[in-house]
């Protein structure tokens, strides 16, 4: 081999004749590392595509802006009625979030924001969220940090607590 060769997997070309960039094995996941992790939602038994399927990251995202804009709403008429603070008012919309996440995922499986994007809550196995696993999931949800992790199945770590998966309508 070369010296022109041996450095080439150093500087960014072909990694060991592969055919693809050394970066993209590490950057893209493991499914460019040739591990199959199937499709989202296929472990559950869940459609590819259409009513029931794992919702993507967009759509969760705006429902996720819709309640939390419901719910400053919600809190900026609290806090004219009671003459609260910035700051109080800040923590009523955290509430209010949080409140309004549990409630309507254990009556309705779905939050206005979710419904008004095609999406509510599922649990695998078809059974209602209930109240029980409604609030775990919505205290996660209000800590922030377990929403952020993901899992193949776009799962955050407040959905994989609560047993629930976001699917569309």
């Amino acid at each position: 081999m070369s010296g022109e060769d041996q450095g080439a997997g150093v500087r960014g070309g072909r990694a060991g004749g592969a055919g693809t960039r050394w970066t993209q094995t590490w950057l893209s996941g493991a499914r460019a590392a040739g591990a199959d992790l199937g499709r989202p939602g296929e472990r559950f038994g869940l459609p590819e595509s259409g009513s029931g399927s794992v919702a993507g990251y967009g759509r969760r995202l705006v429902a996720l802006f819709l309640d939390w804009g419901l719910s400053m709403l919600v809190a900026s008429l609290l806090t004219r009625v009671f003459e609260w603070s910035p700051s109080q008012r800040s923590l009523c919309t955290l509430i209010v979030f949080g409140v309004q996440a549990w409630l309507l995922t254990a009556l309705a499986g779905t939050t206005l924001g979710k419904r008004l994007c095609g999406l509510r809550i599922a649990r695998p196995d078809g059974r209602p969220v209930g109240l029980g696993w409604a609030a775990a999931r919505a205290l996660l949800l209000v800590l922030v940090v377990p929403a952020l992790v993901w899992d193949r199945d776009y799962r955050g770590l407040h959905d994989r607590a609560a047993n629930t998966v976001v699917v569309h309508l």
